[in-house]
Order: C-alpha cells, then structure tokens, then sequence
C-alpha cells in the first residue's frame, strides 16, 4: 500500500473544516492507496467546507459512502483526504402521497426501503452489494434484475444535492416526479465514481410493493437458447419485471420475474411456462444468487475475482455468453436489458485473462456495447486496460475539466485517468 503525507498547514486546514477529521485506519484505503486524513462531515455544509480547504491547499480528495465499492476501477493516484459521507444517513422525506423520497448519501439502501415499506412502497433498485449507501449506488451505478422493467437508478432519480470541487453547493431536479428542472446535472452524476462532485442527498421516485410475484425458471443448454428463451418472453405479453441468465461451462438457466396483482401474476405464470415449454418451472424464491454479482463482494486483495462488465444489444446474448467457451467464466445479469456481469477466478494469469477480455470486448463492441473490468487484484489491473476503448473519452474530459478543472477529485479512478 501507499501512503499519503500532508503539510501541518494542509492538515490543520482539513481539520478546521470538519469535527470529525482524524487519521486513516486499517480499513480506510482506496484500492491500497491510504488516505493522508479521514474526514466525516455531518451534513452538506461540512462536506462544502472540506471542498473548500482541499481547494486552497490542492488537496485530492476521494468520497466514501459504505465503502463496499472503493476498489472497483482503477485505483486514484494519490487521496490526500478521504470524505467518509456514512454519517449523513438520514431518510429526510417520506412523501408516501408522492411517491417520493429523499435521503442523505449515506443512507443504506436497505435502511430506505425498510422505511419506504411502511407506507407499502419500494425504490425499484436492487441491491447488489450489501450494504450499498445512496451515494455508493449512484457514482457506480449499480442496478439489478429490476432494471428490465422500471430502468436504473438515471430512470428513478429526480433530484440531486452535490458539492462541486471548489465546495460550491448545487442542487438539480426537484421533489416532484414531474419536476425535471436540472436534471441531466443527475444523470451526469450517475456512475461517475466521484471525479465530478460530491453527492450529498438525492430524491427518487418510489413504485408500490407488489401484491405478488412468482420466478419461472428453465433450463438452457447453450447460448442459442438462451437467446430463444429471452427473446420468447421479451416478445411476448408477460411484461416481465426481469429476464435474468445465469451461466457457466457453457450452460445455464434463464429465470423471469412476473410481478403485480394476483391474479394477474398467476395467468402470466402460466403464459410464460408455456413459452418456456415443459422443463420451465415457477417457484416464489428467487433464484440462488438472487440480484448479487457473480463474484464475491467481501474478498479483497488477492482473493478478488476478476469482474467483468458486459454489455450488448439484446440480440447479440447468445454471442457474448458463447465468447465465454473454454473460460473459467461465471455469468449473471440481466438478459432483458442487455447486461451480464462475469467472474473469473482468483489466481487467473494475467495473460490468459488478457485474452478472454479481448475476445469478449471485441464481441461486446460489435453489438453495440463494451466490456470494462469492474474489480480485479493489483497484478490484473496493471496488466490490463480496465476501462477499454471510450469513444466519448475527449467530451468526457472537457466535462471533467468543467466540474473540476484541477482533477483532485477521485484522480485516476475513472475512465482514460480521468
């Protein structure tokens, strides 16, 4: 691990700002690179006036929600400050009339739907890491099975408090779902990984509970059925809430989620094992691994699988998922929106995962998407492209040099060293 250093001036300047500033502990590093100090803010202001200091002394500065994320992309090139938001954990509006909600960045996701639920409502995303903050889920844009029927967190977010580089305070969107006053400022925001702007609190648009749903399920004994399957559902009038594909030595199973009112549920379970011919079975629990990732999410180091993004047009599954042959790769995703997340072992040699990660992002591109390395152990990523090709790289630069011309915040962690 590396290790920041900061002057006694800079330092004391950090610790003006902010009551809860101290040093770094065992677990307050950003992908192995260990912060100079740890600032936890209480509110927006706290976190303005961090932004402020780390301004006038040039300080880098990468936020921190739950901290389930830190290691995905590349690691920052130094963190002089890390901004722990996890004190900022308040659900501050509930309006159940609305269907709305607004929370602090630090807010579990969990602990938001618990509160949600009592008024019989959700936030339609699922939680793919536990323990994943309001904040975490946006800069990563994290989505799951869900995502097939009501989008990701860019289709549910309807405002945005974040904190510019400088520590200026901006606010887009509204509290209203048909306010939309600013709010591309939030789809910026959305799987940026912290380099443009600090999240302070944001606002969704809630879905009610449904009073049902059921998980039919079928086998499917190579990628051409996969795709058959997928598409018979997509095609059809089930209207699924999720078309997931789990897949590895080069068979799987395609599982649909049907959610609504019973009735309605039952006569779409039904259609939808017909569809699925006489191996389709239907059952209330979801699958085994449900809306988790294909990889472990507590390794670290070493022990880390390498992780893979995938992306495509809905047509082209079968191609991706038959660009795993021979592979030690397991898949999982959503085939309804043309997103499938792999795993390759810990231990795998880099050479070998430099081929398998060519061969899928050259398959990837072709139909219309890309394949970037979501986490990988220290060796993988010097060894690898983590990010791949990015046709926008020059708009996403000017957009950076816009929000922070300087590039103190999250430095290196994004795309082209962005």
């Amino acid at each position: 691990m590396t290790t920041q250093t900061l002057d006694a001036t800079a330092r004391e300047a950090v610790t003006s700002a902010c009551a809860g500033v101290g040093e770094p502990g065992a677990g307050d590093h950003v992908d192995g690179v260990v912060p100079g100090l740890v600032a936890r803010p209480a509110d927006t202001e706290q976190v303005a006036e961090v932004l402020r200091a780390a301004t006038a002394h040039g300080l880098t500065v990468v936020p921190r929600g739950g901290g389930t994320k830190l290691s995905w992309g590349a690691p920052p090139r130094s963190v002089d400050v890390l901004l722990d938001v996890g004190a900022m954990d308040q659900v501050l509006d509930h309006a159940a009339g609305d269907l709305i909600v607004a929370a602090q960045a630090g807010t579990r996701l969990a602990e938001l739907q618990q509160v949600v639920a009592q008024g019989g409502q959700r936030l339609a995303i699922d939680e793919t890491v536990p323990g994943t903050t309001i904040g975490g889920l946006l800069a990563a844009n994290t989505s799951g099975p869900r995502r097939t029927a009501v989008g990701a967190a860019r289709d549910l977010l309807i405002g945005v408090t974040m904190v510019r580089a400088d520590g200026v305070v901006a606010k887009a969107g509204g509290r209203v779902v048909k306010n939309v006053a600013g709010y591309d400022l939030g789809k910026l925001l959305i799987g940026s990984a912290g380099t443009l702007g600090v999240i302070t609190d944001a606002t969704f648009r809630l879905h009610p509970v449904p009073a049902a749903s059921r998980w039919v399920s079928v086998p499917v004994a190579d990628p051409a059925a996969a795709l058959a399957a997928t598409q018979a559902v997509l095609h059809a009038q089930v209207v699924p809430a999720a078309v997931e594909v789990a897949w590895a030595e080069g068979t799987g199973t395609v599982s649909v989620l049907l959610e609504g009112r019973v009735e309605g549920v039952a006569g779409r379970t039904a259609a939808t094992r017909a569809l699925l011919g006489e191996e389709a079975t239907d059952s209330e629990d979801a699958p085994a691994d449900g809306a988790t990732y294909p990889w472990d999410t507590r390794a670290s180091g070493d022990d880390r699988s390498t992780s893979l993004k995938l992306t495509f047009a809905l047509s082209g599954l079968a191609d991706v998922l038959a660009a795993t042959a021979g592979t030690p790769a397991v898949l999982r995703g959503s085939a309804g929106s043309g997103v499938l997340y792999a795993a390759l072992p810990p231990g795998t040699d880099p050479a070998e995962l430099g081929a398998v990660l060519d061969r899928l992002r050259r398959v990837c591109t072709e139909r219309g998407g890309a394949a970037v390395v979501v986490d990988a152990p220290a060796a993988v990523k010097a060894a690898v492209d983590v990010w791949g090709p990015v046709p926008a790289l020059d708009l996403m630069r000017r957009v950076k040099d816009q929000f922070d011309p300087d590039h103190r915040l999250s430095p290196g962690r994004f795309v082209g060293g962005l």
